[in-house]
């Protein structure tokens, strides 16, 4: 493999090249990436590496703890986004598909290591550090690519990236439980050797996609385009225009859009690392029923990118974003009352609902950043506003794990230890939506020069 196939220029497509063999390498590499939404099927087993059939008091690990290896791995997500994504839009996405490879696979054999030698550092640094390394590199690459690739909808292309993303529970979690029954024994839970199969057969994927991707020629345009562009834009935001990633971090309509995110995410991120868990909590399901919910999540979550992001080039993002908040608030305030009527099917339709709109705020923001900030630098730019996934990454999982266990040990039932939570969740969303309201178009002073170089 020479050093100049893995540059941004031998990425470059030709002439008669189709746009949509493009989804397919987003897919390939964020159906992979997209495990860690799996990870809850992983929380209990590992809470009996030493128990094997139960925990031990003071020697296995607790789910707190245990949960913290999510949080981690979804802070690191945007932390190295934010500092990696010049480097992406330099380099292109070939390089950064398989530096993510790299990072992300290596992080789960770094935690199988982990879990063997029941180091929780190790796990820490393998799947939180260095996997996380490898989520925040293989999130950006695709999107700000497929970006480029569908100017004429930018909504729908961001859902098509970050669709694979959702759904990566989908494959991921039964796959995670199946190879956890097949290596389980006497003297191990199956975590340790789940985790090096999944490494092997996620390289390959996402190999696969880093092989097949390419970029736009300069000045490429889809045929028709103009007037379809011009027509979205003046609908969504009058007079957007290019601002760079450096400018755009000085204007309030990135920190307001900042807020949006860390709202969304952080009401719906908690429930989704604990969806397994929760859903036997609330309703006494076995661990196999709990593990099919949270891959049933994983396909509303990865339907709700797609369809929630593609209606927002309709109607627009400011309108799609108040509908997350007040109908996701509304529908927190209403699990509580699913569980006090053990009415198992209205709690899966909100749930699926709630998390289609969490999915469907990821699939959305890169949208937005391009209506308001323009297409220069936008993968930077995204790349720095996902720092915002990382407060949410634990600000989300904290609320739920903490809260909840803290309920749990004053006495309050299992099924109910979850409510206080669901309210708070309520509440980060009403913020959220007072900080949508409040995006204006960028002031001209912030706008990129026309003789500006890039």
């Amino acid at each position: 493999m020479s050093v100049r196939w893995l540059s941004r220029e031998a990425t470059v497509a030709g002439p008669g090249f189709s746009r949509w063999l493009v989804p397919p390498a987003a897919i390939a590499v964020h159906m992979c990436i997209g495990e860690v939404y799996g990870f809850s099927v992983f929380n209990v087993p590992l809470t009996r590496c030493l128990g094997i059939t139960r925990s031990i008091p003071g020697s296995d690990w607790t789910i707190p703890q245990v949960g913290w290896t999510y949080s981690i791995a979804l802070c690191l997500l945007g932390l190295s986004a934010a500092v990696f994504g010049k480097w992406v839009e330099r380099s292109g996405p070939r390089k950064t598909m398989l530096a993510s490879a790299a990072c992300f696979c290596g992080g789960l054999l770094l935690a199988a290591a982990g879990v063997h030698l029941h180091q929780l550092w190790l796990l820490y640094l393998g799947y939180g550090i260095v996997g996380g390394i490898g989520l925040g590199l293989g999130y950006i690459a695709p999107v700000s690519t497929l970006m480029k690739w569908f100017p004429d909808r930018p909504g729908m292309a961001t859902g098509m990236a970050i669709m694979g993303f959702g759904g990566g529970a989908l494959i991921g979690s039964p796959l995670g439980v199946q190879l956890m029954d097949r290596f389980k024994s006497p003297s191990s839970t199956g975590v340790a050797e789940s985790f090096v199969v999944m490494a092997g057969l996620y390289a390959v994927s996402m190999i696969f996609g880093a092989c097949i991707v390419r970029v736009p020629a300069p000045g490429w345009t889809p045929t028709g385009i103009a007037a379809t562009t011009a027509t979205q834009t003046r609908r969504v935001v009058p007079g957007a225009a290019d601002v760079s990633v450096d400018q755009a971090w000085k204007t309030p309509q990135f920190w307001f859009l900042w807020v949006v995110l860390c709202m969304n995410v952080s009401a719906g991120i908690g429930i989704l690392g604990q969806a397994s868990p929760m859903c036997q909590d609330l309703f006494g399901v076995s661990a196999a029923v709990g593990g099919g919910f949270a891959g049933l999540l994983s396909l509303f979550n990865m339907g709700g990118r797609f369809v929630w992001s593609s209606l927002s080039d309709l109607i627009g993002r400011r309108a799609v974003y108040c509908v997350f908040f007040v109908l996701g608030a509304g529908l927190y305030c209403l699990i509580p009352f699913t569980q006090k009527t053990d009415n198992q099917a209205l709690f899966v339709a909100v749930t699926a609902l709630i998390i289609s709109m969490y999915g469907g705020g990821f699939a959305t923001i890169p949208a937005y950043l391009r209506d308001l900030f323009g297409t220069h630098q936008v993968g930077a730019i995204h790349g720095r506003l996902i720092t915002a996934w990382s407060m949410a990454a634990v600000v989300g999982p904290s609320l739920v794990n903490y809260i909840s266990e803290a309920q749990k040990k004053a006495g309050v039932p299992k099924g109910e230890a979850y409510n206080l939570t669901l309210y708070l969740m309520a509440a980060l969303l009403m913020i959220g939506l007072v900080a949508n309201l409040l995006v204006r178009p960028v002031d001209p002073r912030h706008h990129l020069r026309k003789d500006a170089s890039v």
